[in-house]
């Protein structure tokens, strides 16, 4: 029986793309710069309308709220950085073709509360 490319590697079409996205986006902060804000705003813009409203909705309560954390894409994903470190990204529910986009932390964040905590959140709207 033959195996497809992702059985043998492990991983699927979606998780290759996304990798290949983190590492456009470590090329770019390595060489000419695009601002940060900016290629959030085209991830964004990319997204299908029902993640990108979602998308442009957290955009504004972040900005709004946190301003001092920094705009930037994560996996080809839209996050926020405090020190250079990411904390919360919203994962468009199209990028893995699931249910739902959701929201996550990444561990700078510090989410700890007592012996259990969530680190992301299932959104379907806002």
């Amino acid at each position: 029986m033959a195996t497809t490319e992702d059985e043998q590697s492990g991983f699927s079409a979606a998780e290759k793309a996304a990798m290949k996205d983190r590492a456009k986006e470590t090329r770019r902060t390595k060489g000419k710069k695009q601002d940060p804000l900016e290629a959030l705003q085209e991830k964004i813009a990319e997204l299908p309308a029902d993640d990108q409203a979602l998308a442009q909705r957290i955009h504004e309560i972040i900005t709004d709220t946190a301003p001092e954390l920094q705009p930037k894409t994560y996996y080809g994903m839209p996050a926020y950085a405090k020190d250079g470190k990411t904390l919360i990204f919203f994962q468009p529910a199209s990028k893995f073709k699931v249910r739902y986009g959701t929201l996550g932390f990444e561990t700078p964040a510090a989410l700890d509360d007592g012996d259990m905590w969530p680190t992301s959140f299932a959104v379907t709207t806002i």
